[in-house]
């Protein structure tokens, strides 16, 4: 449960540091994120979601070992 909430508590500052440092260029971020079509929005889902268990996959074997 701590390291979910670990996780929880970093996703919150990264997307608050985005919106927090430039809000204007999320909203072009947003802006090119809807012209994308849904297959190519699910495709950059499943990479993030990659890439993020890779890294989890990372730190937990750094610390572990």
């Amino acid at each position: 449960m701590t390291f979910l909430l670990l996780a929880l508590g970093l996703v919150l500052v990264v997307e608050g540091l985005a919106l927090a440092l430039a809000p204007s260029r999320m909203e072009d971020v947003l802006r090119l994120i809807a012209t994308l079509s849904p297959d190519q929005r699910r495709m950059i889902g499943l990479a993030a979601v990659a890439l993020g268990v890779a890294l989890v996959w990372l730190a937990r074997g750094a610390v572990t070992a």
